[in-house]
């Protein structure tokens, strides 16, 4: 789509208002969508955007994604009518294929303490992974988030910590006794001993130079195995679901979890309370003698 006018104009100015990689997924939807027609995809009909759509179909996509490269079409158009280089949108009237939602995968209260247990030590590095976890499980953060923060951006004292969400988006949230007994440790004694480069980040790798999301997810892959969890599902996004699942089962209000989230969309934030009603049926039906399986007589 190299020299296509329309589409670069429209993810410039896209760029101003969402994360690189919302971005960089519609330039590969709409270089879909061009390879597709053979031409600009500004030009496109609603007859062909439906046999676009139908091709994806046949394909074996999932409908999540099918349903995101039709919001790619919907939003290049939506310009193109502002701008008033078309006169219509014709992705306004595809239908959007009908997504199931998943409930999210989340730790027990024991395997979130068991995983933060097992970054137990008091070498630079074990200080490190403490303090990295107890922040994931404690703040909910997304890994990008914690990994993006500055040492300025922990306050101690209040014990909050401020960070940068999707589309720069800035929010502040409360950590626990824990998080900030953690942080504290590893800023005193573990961070001055990584910190070979005088980096403005607040986790440092063993080379000095600032941790990757990549090695934030290895080093929760080795802890989940020092706790003797499945490496294969412990993630650090788990953390995140567990923070949220965790605070509703604990009484907390759904307004208070998704401005802790960061979420945009209440909806996002509801789906861990259908987590927590399954845990609570799963909890009761194990527990109440009434609710027992009768065996046969």
């Amino acid at each position: 789509m190299t020299g296509d006018p329309a589409v670069e104009g429209f993810l410039s100015l896209l760029a101003a208002r969402r994360a690189p990689r919302t971005v960089e997924a519609y330039r590969r939807d709409l270089e879909g969508l061009a390879r597709s027609l053979g031409r600009s995809p500004a030009t496109a009909t609603t007859e062909e955007l439906e046999l676009w759509i139908a091709d994806l179909r046949a394909q074996g996509l999932a409908p999540a994604t099918v349903a995101r490269r039709i919001a790619a079409a919907r939003t290049l158009f939506r310009h193109l009518v502002l701008l008033g280089q078309r006169e219509d949108n014709p992705a306004a009237e595809l239908e959007l294929p009908r997504r199931l939602r998943t409930l999210p995968r989340t730790l027990s209260p024991g395997e979130a303490e068991r995983l933060i247990d097992a970054a137990a030590g008091t070498t630079p590095r074990a200080l490190r992974d403490r303090a990295l976890v107890e922040l994931l499980y404690g703040a909910g953060l997304r890994v990008s988030e914690a990994v993006g923060l500055d040492r300025t951006g922990v306050d101690l004292e209040d014990r909050l910590v401020r960070c940068t969400g999707k589309g720069g988006k800035e929010r502040i949230v409360p950590i626990g006794r824990q998080a900030a007994a953690a942080l504290r440790l590893y800023l005193g004694r573990g961070r001055p001993f990584l910190d070979r480069r005088h980096r403005p980040e607040l986790f440092l790798n063993a080379r000095g130079g600032p941790l990757t999301r990549a090695g934030a997810f290895l080093i929760v892959r080795l802890l989940a195995e020092r706790a003797g969890l499945d490496p294969r599902r412990v993630h650090p996004h788990l953390l995140r679901h567990s923070f949220a699942t965790h605070l509703l089962e604990g009484g907390a209000d759904l307004r208070s979890v998704q401005e802790m989230l960061g979420h945009a969309d209440l909806s996002t934030t509801e789906l861990y309370t259908h987590v927590s009603d399954r845990r609570r049926r799963e909890l009761y039906f194990q527990a109440h003698p009434h609710a027992r399986r009768q065996r046969p007589v």
